[in-house]
């Protein structure tokens, strides 16, 4: 059979039960830097609307720090442990869980819910809301593990380069130490450009200006009031540096469309009152939602097969087929398939009891809703592992349109029990992404498992007071400072389901269908196009996240997106090796610093 021959070589090949693992540095320094990473995501999320990755900043960020403590205490004669490949990959795994506590809908449905009704959940309840769900999509990756992992090898291709950076960084090379200056140097330049735009203290005698403005006009307005202007920070350049040249050029056309045509069309024509970013959006949303909803769809559509397959693996849970043996090899080092229904009669009351204590869900509704997040974990842990791409974007409508006809008209139960299925489907995908990682050298999973459940915890713990701190009232949302895509779409969403398209303007419909169409269609040409002709055709996740945020966001992200083309042509493989380092660093500086100055602002220390 392949499935002992496959295992049974891992364990005498590949595992290494004997390394240090899950440590309490390891736990410790995890929790750290993935609240860090949160944080940084927050920021982020809040601003472009992307979760950007965790696992490989932070494995750079432990091998850096641990390295210099080994030193320091050489210097005084004192041997430390060497923090090893396995010991950094059991922190990678804490570091994760926390640091994507962001997505999922969790830093989209809140946000919308107090943008849509002003409703904020107290501190305690969002807390406990966060953690139980992500606590539950750490269960629901249990049972597919050994199947999608150990069995069919799916690529998780963000598992296979964490994978080859931590062998990279252990071999003590010269290459693991450069990557670590260059984190170290970009995160630091990073926090001064931030400080010297946001700071005020009495000994500065000004501040780098927030945007520098495009030198023309449109319809009589400065560019800059369109919202075209460069950006006055490094944090977008870092970002867009991340991401292909494809999506980048995309939100480049879709911002130049967006607040060069469609915009001042509307404006002359009395549809948009005034020009305004916050003004401006209110109309080009429909568009860029619909845009991003449909080609989320339709790219979900043709992964058919994996869906069937998720489904066939879940049939096969119900009959209890992937249980372990008693003579199993692998029963000592898996996880016990009995956890995954252990954990969810423990977890699903009181995240049922939430789902109708804050947001009136009724408990049937609830109890529909958490086999539903089973489903979409499967599903979405599936898609990750051939794609490296988990489709929220995809889920999270289902989910909604799901709920939009078992509650009618509800907006709030529309919008939380989306959340929830999108935050399985994350958490459980994240963690499985952590165990490929794993799985490639040769680390104990039941370590990662807890390693996982110690960084929810930590994520939960941070998310709450930093998301307070950023957002004191609703204004902020949607405003240039934080643009929140992601929260607009998911608001838009909710709010059509509950009360239609009859209220929106006539021509909002007309863009909001026009859209759709335009997403879908070019999902169908991503699919069908040869690989060498879909580099010229626009990314629908590009163009329709052009369409709700400001223009020079846009901007920014294209000139980083082009900087890394350039690296890439010019240096191949060396370029992305320097490339993520440094535009890692430039956002977790600038996000970092960003809510530094917003606690000192809040706590009396440094005035508005």
């Amino acid at each position: 059979m392949e499935k002992p021959n496959v295992e049974l070589d891992w364990l005498k090949n590949v595992y290494q039960p004997h390394a240090p693992q899950l440590t309490a540095r390891a736990v410790i320094s995890g929790m750290l830097i993935g609240a860090l990473m949160c944080l940084s995501n927050l920021y982020v999320v809040l601003k472009t609307g992307w979760s950007l990755g965790v696992t490989i900043t932070s494995c750079i960020l432990a091998y850096a720090f641990f390295g210099l403590w080994r030193k320091t205490l050489s210097l005084f004669k004192i041997e430390s442990p060497a923090f090893g490949s396995l010991e950094n990959n059991a922190m990678a795994s804490v570091a994760s869980g926390a640091g994507f506590m962001t997505g999922g809908g969790n830093m989209a449905a809140i946000p919308a819910l107090l943008m849509l009704t002003g409703m904020r959940p107290e501190a305690l309840s969002m807390f406990l809301w966060f953690l139980l769900i992500a606590a539950l999509g750490v269960f629901a990756a249990v049972p597919i593990k050994r199947q999608l992992i150990n069995i069919e090898q799916l690529p998780f291709p963000t598992g296979l380069a964490t994978a080859e950076t931590l062998r990279a960084l252990h071999a003590h090379g010269e290459g693991g130490a450069q990557k670590a200056r260059l984190l170290g140097l970009s995160s630091v330049i990073g926090a001064v450009v931030a400080w010297a735009r946001d700071a005020k203290t009495s000994w500065m005698p000004a501040n780098l200006p927030g945007s520098y403005g495009l030198p023309f006009s449109i319809a009589g307005e400065p560019a800059a009031k369109w919202t075209l202007a460069f950006d006055g920070g490094l944090l977008l350049v870092g970002a867009g540096a991340l991401m292909s040249f494809r999506i980048g050029w995309s939100m480049l056309l879709g911002a130049l469309l967006t607040y060069g045509v469609l915009a001042p069309e509307m404006v002359s024509r009395g549809v948009i009152a005034v020009v305004s970013y916050k003004a401006i959006v209110q109309w080009t949303l429909w568009c860029g939602a619909a845009i991003l909803v449909s080609s989320g769809l339709m790219s979900f559509a043709f992964q058919w097969r994996m869906v069937a397959r998720s489904f066939k693996e879940l049939a096969l849970l119900l009959k209890k087929k992937n249980a372990a043996a008693p003579t199993d090899p692998m029963a000592e080092v898996e996880c016990p398939p009995y956890w995954f229904p252990l954990g969810f009669i423990l977890l699903s009351p009181p995240l049922v009891f939430l789902m109708w204590y804050l947001f009136q869900i009724p408990v049937w509704a609830g109890m529909i809703a958490i086999p539903l997040a089973i489903v979409m974990g499967v599903i979405a842990s599936r898609v990750t592992g051939e794609t490296d791409v988990t489709p929220t974007k995809a889920l999270g409508p289902v989910t909604q349109l799901t709920f939009g006809a078992l509650l009618p008209n509800q907006l709030v139960p529309n919008l939380m029990s989306a959340n929830v299925t999108g935050g399985v489907g994350l958490h459980a995908a994240d963690l499985l992404t952590d165990l490929k990682s794993g799985y490639l050298l040769g680390a104990n999973p039941r370590q990662q498992f807890y390693g996982q459940l110690f960084g929810v915890l930590a994520g939960a713990a941070i998310v709450v007071p930093a998301f307070n701190l950023l957002v004191p009232s609703a204004e902020i949302l949607g405003s240039e400072a934080f643009p929140a895509p992601g929260v607009q779409v998911w608001a838009g969403v909710s709010k059509m389901l509950s009360e239609g398209i009859g209220g929106l303007h006539t021509t909002a419909r007309w863009a909001a269908l026009i859209g759709f169409l335009l997403g879908a269609a070019l999902a169908v040409l991503e699919r069908f196009v040869p690989e060498k002709a879909k580099r010229f055709i626009p990314a629908p996740s590009g163009l329709g996240i052009a369409m709700v945020i400001p223009a020079s966001n846009s901007i920014s992200m294209f000139l980083g997106a082009a900087i890394a083309e350039a690296m890439r042509r010019k240096m191949g493989r060396k370029g992305d090796d320097l490339n993520f380092p440094l535009s890692s660093g430039l956002i977790a500086g600038e996000s970092l610093m960003g809510i530094l100055v917003k606690a000192l602002v809040v706590a009396g220390l440094m005035p508005k």
